[in-house]
């Protein structure tokens, strides 16, 4: 069977890699988590005390940034590692996941990731998720997928994930995070969050995991035919 490119792009919290994950899996390709390596970069920068606000010294911090995705033999999905370090629960913490949309809006660092995930999907059979991988990564992916959910439920999703590591977080914090994220990533001036014309709308808001696959791998099923003749 032809392999594709799937890009799915939205907004925070609505499930996006959760949904990622499970195509992967249930097609065999390749799960890319782009907003992992923006994570990645931030962590790199907040540890380093790199000021993003500077060009220089954005572009110094680069070169000395190595980015990779290594299969975890326990769960079967990808962790990023930076500069050879597994750091995939630092990226999840609080104080990155605040700074990540400043990060990911400097030209420079989005040059920087853009490049790369363009190489992983070179060969296809790939499922990648972000912010602009529909409309900057991958233009001409055969399925694009936009993703969005009523901002309260998104609020109590992203709530849940982070009560399990902070106990002394609170919804009003979550909330304000991620409007501040959903503003920034449709603001910034360097590729902004928007729905590529060709994306499927996915609202998510009242839809369990299961029937969600169900119908997104309808469309997969529908995107590999018309792009097999």
């Amino acid at each position: 069977m032809k392999k594709i490119i799937i890009t799915i792009d939205g907004y925070s919290s609505c499930g996006k890699s959760t949904l990622a994950k499970q195509l992967a899996r249930k097609l065999d390709y390749v799960y890319i988590d782009s907003g992992a390596m923006y994570r990645a970069i931030t962590l790199y920068f907040l540890q380093n005390r790199v000021d993003w606000t500077s060009s220089p010294a954005v572009v110094e911090a680069l070169h000395n940034i190595h980015l990779d995705f290594v299969c975890n033999s326990l769960t079967s999905l990808s962790d990023m590692y930076l500069n050879g370090e597994n750091v995939e629960h630092l990226i999840r913490e609080m104080l990155v996941a605040e700074k990540v949309s400043e990060v990911a809006a400097v030209k420079e660092v989005r040059e920087f990731a853009v490049a790369q995930q363009v190489k992983m999907g070179a060969r296809k059979g790939i499922v990648m998720d972000g912010r602009d991988i529909g409309t900057v990564v991958f233009p001409h992916a055969e399925l694009k997928i936009f993703m969005t959910a009523d901002i309260t439920i998104r609020v109590e999703r992203r709530f849940k994930e982070l009560y399990e590591k902070n106990k002394n977080i609170t919804l009003e914090e979550v909330k304000q995070n991620l409007e501040l994220r959903d503003y920034i990533d449709a603001n910034r001036e360097i590729s902004p969050l928007r729905k590529a014309d060709d994306a499927i709308i996915l609202d998510n808001s009242h839809l369990n995991l299961h029937d969600q696959l169900e119908l997104v791998m309808q469309w997969v099923e529908d995107a590999i035919m018309a792009h097999s003749s």
